[in-house]
């Protein structure tokens, strides 16, 4: 595994009316867990898109676990948690877990599947289709699906929104599993707890690093002012 998990380079995106990200140098190491704050809008959503391979620089280059970003190599190491997921139409929630499984070669899919969602209180609802749920029902469906697969870096953006008191825990708790199994996280939230279980804050302002190091909750509010 490289040691720069994720490793930009001069990395920008304009989407024509102005930078979204301004020219962005950044290394993340294997293993750190980091919080990425800002306002919305301040460039948090489209660094994660670009570094999860789902939208296209303006300038420089990105290196996911040592491989080009959108390779197959770093899309495999990878795992996205978007702030608006998205499903399939037809799909159960069990029936996305059964494909994202077996696309990545997870064989103990079937119990591994009972305990993610029995862990975020969804095994009731395993054969219904997620495009019918509540916006928090969405969310740990899609919280599902981002662990069931094997990754070395999680990238997450906004992923308590929606969420009750217990879903936030039983997120927390899956972070913290895989990172003591040696996962990079890097999550964008407006949760200020959040920062305090942190090793790395990146604030963002108006596409511009504002912040790089200490990782606590005032820290982040002060961000957020």
């Amino acid at each position: 595994m490289a040691d720069h998990i994720i490793d930009a380079r001069e990395l920008s995106k304009d989407y024509g009316d102005g930078p979204a990200l301004a020219p962005l140098t950044l290394q993340v190491e294997a293993g750190e867990r980091v919080a990425l704050v800002g306002h919305n809008g301040s460039g948090k959503s489209t660094l994660l898109k670009m570094a999860a391979g789902m939208l296209t620089p303006s300038a420089g280059s990105v290196k996911i676990a040592g491989q080009p970003v959108g390779s197959i190599g770093a899309r495999r190491a990878r795992s996205y948690l978007a702030d608006s997921p998205s499903f399939y139409d037809d799909l159960s929630v069990r029936e996305h877990l059964e494909y994202v499984a077996r696309l990545h070669g997870v064989e103990d899919w079937e119990s591994m599947s009972d305990d993610l969602l029995e862990h975020l209180g969804l095994f009731d609802r395993a054969d219904d289709l997620p495009t019918t749920f509540s916006r928090g029902l969405r969310q740990k469906a899609a919280i599902a699906i981002a662990f069931i697969r094997p990754f070395e870096l999680l990238l997450v953006d906004e992923p308590f929104v929606g969420l009750d008191a217990q879903g936030r825990e039983a997120l927390v708790q899956l972070f913290d599993q895989v990172a003591e199994a040696g996962a990079t996280l890097i999550v964008a939230t407006h949760e200020l707890s959040f920062a305090d279980r942190t090793t790395r804050m990146i604030g963002l302002r108006d596409g511009e690093v504002v912040h790089d190091g200490e990782a606590n909750a005032e820290l982040a509010r002060s961000l957020l002012e």
